[in-house]
């Protein structure tokens, strides 16, 4: 599986973006998809992860009420619409992938069970 996220950028305290991540090289509703970032001397983190359909979703809670995580399986596409940016959500953001993974969302949170990674994407906010 291929994956490649854009959409970062340099912004300003409270405001929008929204990255996105192509998938290739599988059927794109037979993976699980999630975001991670990881900032400047720190391990990556979980930000986000959709269930094939897109029936559910999971959070971290520095994402709660701020990002929404969704897919298009028509266009092979998975997004990160992240709102209300603060200073400490700037790093760089991977998507990542698991190929038919029963696994619920909740077990996903770790970098570990991920087999597919994409080469990221810099979120820079300015305050």
């Amino acid at each position: 599986v291929q994956l490649q996220a854009s959409g970062g950028g340099l912004v300003q305290t409270g405001r929008s973006l929204q990255l996105s991540c192509a998938a290739s090289g599988r059927i794109f509703s037979d993976l699980t998809m999630g975001w991670f970032r990881q900032a400047p001397g720190k391990e990556r983190e979980f930000v986000a992860a959709i269930s094939r359909r897109g029936g559910g979703t999971q959070y971290a809670d520095s994402a709660k009420g701020r990002f929404t995580i969704s897919r298009d399986n028509a266009r092979e596409l998975v997004f990160l619409q992240m709102d209300s940016l603060k200073p400490e959500d700037t790093a760089v953001y991977f998507c990542a992938a698991r190929w038919r993974s029963n696994q619920a969302l909740d077990s996903l949170t770790t970098s570990r069970p991920w087999s597919y990674w994409g080469k990221g994407t810099q979120v820079t906010v300015s305050s």
